[in-house]
């Protein structure tokens, strides 16, 4: 594995200690501004990783797959960080901190809404990433060098598809709660 591949791995490690920290800060120390600052901290990340992703390909190094999931991370990223952050704000509230009512649980038409607002995110994320990667390959202007990244883009197409058609299912077969079903 190269080192771009880590530096992946390393900056999504690194998004979620950020957030479990900023969450322990504001929960469990009650240190509401650090909590903020560790909290914020976390897109500083994807601007780390984008900088050592675009600074590797500038020198000249052929793209892999790690250069497109760091292009496909950055995106997810971007869309999904913010409800990523509610999501687990609301869970440290309630199974760590005791403090925040029980989160959810989503059923029927609700749910539904809910998955499919999530896709209109991943559609934002596809579009960020796929961006990423379009331009990449412009600026490179090297095929050989950017065919790992034109892979990912179509992989990512499919999974775009599939989870429409799995979005569009909870409205036909909505998700029962478990005493319904």
């Amino acid at each position: 594995m190269n080192w771009i591949a880590w530096f992946i791995i390393a900056c999504e490690i690194g998004f979620w200690v950020f957030i479990i920290a900023g969450l322990f800060a504001r929960y469990v120390f009650k240190q509401q501004k650090l909590g903020i600052y560790l909290l914020a901290m976390s897109p500083i990340v994807d601007l780390v990783l984008l900088i050592a992703t675009s600074f590797d390909l500038y020198r000249g190094a052929t793209a892999t797959i790690a250069h497109g999931v760091a292009a496909v991370y950055i995106g997810v990223s971007i869309a999904f960080g913010k409800s990523m952050i509610r999501w687990a704000d609301e869970r440290f509230q309630y199974y760590v901190a005791k403090t925040g009512p029980k989160p959810v649980k989503r059923y029927g038409l609700d749910y539904a809404k809910h998955y499919f607002k999530g896709w209109i995110r991943h559609v934002l994320s596809y579009m960020i990433g796929c961006g990423m990667i379009g331009m990449i390959d412009w600026l490179i202007d090297d095929i050989e060098r950017t065919a790992a990244l034109v892979q990912i883009a179509k992989v990512w197409t499919i999974v775009l598809i599939v989870d429409f058609l799995i979005s569009i299912s909870y409205f036909i077969f909505p998700r029962k709660k478990p005493e319904e079903g």
